[in-house]
């Protein structure tokens, strides 16, 4: 299967640094957006830039929305902290951001590329605003997946906190009338940093695999602090990207999803129809319903960074600095037009 062509727009967030690093592995990435969310734009921003010089990636990022539509700016630093990505002694970024209008990227990407999957894990406001100006996007996508909403609520007893920030967008979103996945936060809570797993990639090698078990230890234990009954800290972002490229983790059911917009206490609720009736409308969303959740780990971090089997990387020279480790190098030139050779080496260190 080819990999999926995707936009990632985020608001790194652990969680979305974790996204990233599966998107790197498991998708055609063809640029990072950013949006205010967990943190202010500035810090959401730069985070990604952090994470795309980490993984050695040639790809844009777009700085995008500074606040929602129409309420004021809401950040979540009783969980990420105030940079947005605390717990890890990350490295400064070299790269720069390509543009300050991501909403413009998405537009000119998503008319220049036929089959771009939208893959928000933040508040919806960029990918509302280029539905907006560019009616014709809806038609040239091949869809939105994102992480979102749910049967419950994280911010509010009702609304999930990327739905709660900007539920004017997330109306936009629901309402642009094409292909609609939502990994809400009954399906990302099964999919839980617990110590078991953080403790895995904490042994593994490299600075990669160091930054992110911080990461994810920082995560899980803010996680922990605010939950009764939690072993981990719920990774929810990587999953809107996984049911991309894994389809097979995931059950999934088609329903009508509507966004709450005033209720006292109920704004941002994403409101699932559920019922067994004929006048229930059509559906205009695939929710995720459940995952396998110990599957869709090895697939999205163990198998990135030392899965026990041999991992071949193509083009190491990007990333000569995190192989601080014994391993094989395969040096294959060309002899002739019949003949290679390969030389192999054992680096030590």
């Amino acid at each position: 299967m080819d990999k999926p062509k995707i936009i990632l727009d985020c608001d790194p967030g652990h969680d979305d640094a974790l996204a990233i690093v599966v998107a790197a592995r498991h998708t055609d990435l063809l640029g990072i957006t950013t949006v205010s969310g967990n943190a202010p734009i500035e810090s959401t921003t730069y985070n990604a830039l952090v994470m795309k010089d980490l993984l050695g990636l040639d790809v844009p990022v777009h700085k995008g929305a500074i606040c929602p539509l129409v309420a004021p700016p809401q950040y979540a630093t009783y969980v990420h902290g105030e940079s947005g990505l605390d717990g890890a002694d990350l490295p400064a970024p070299t790269s720069t951001i390509d543009s300050e209008n991501a909403v413009e990227y998405i537009i000119d990407t998503c008319r220049a590329t036929e089959g771009v999957w939208l893959v928000p894990t933040g508040p919806l406001t960029n990918i509302a605003m280029a539905l907006r100006l560019a009616p014709d996007l809806g038609k040239r996508i091949a869809g939105i997946s994102l992480m979102g909403g749910g049967t419950f609520g994280n911010r509010t007893t009702s609304a999930e906190f990327n739905i709660w920030v900007d539920p004017e967008a997330a109306d936009i979103v629901y309402k642009y009338g094409g292909p609609l996945i939502m990994a809400g936060l009954h399906v990302t809570h099964q999919f839980r940093a617990t110590q078991e797993r953080i403790d895995k990639v904490k042994a593994m090698p490299g600075q990669l695999a160091n930054v992110l078990g911080d990461l994810m230890q920082f995560f899980t234990n803010m996680y922990m602090t605010r939950h009764y009954g939690m072993d981990g800290g719920a990774v929810h972002d990587p999953l809107a990207i996984l049911i991309l490229t894994h389809p097979h983790l995931f059950t999934q059911k088609n329903a009508h999803v509507v966004i709450e917009l005033t209720g006292t206490h109920t704004r941002g609720m994403t409101v699932i129809d559920e019922r067994d009736l004929r006048e229930v409308k059509d559906g205009n969303c695939e929710v995720l319903m459940t995952v396998n959740a110990q599957e869709a780990f090895d697939i999205g971090l163990e198998e990135y960074l030392d899965s026990g089997h041999l991992c071949l990387i193509e083009w190491p020279e990007q990333a000569e600095e995190f192989w601080t480790f014994e391993h094989l190098e395969l040096n294959v030139s060309h002899v002739d037009d019949a003949h290679r050779k390969l030389e192999v080496v054992w680096r030590r260190y």
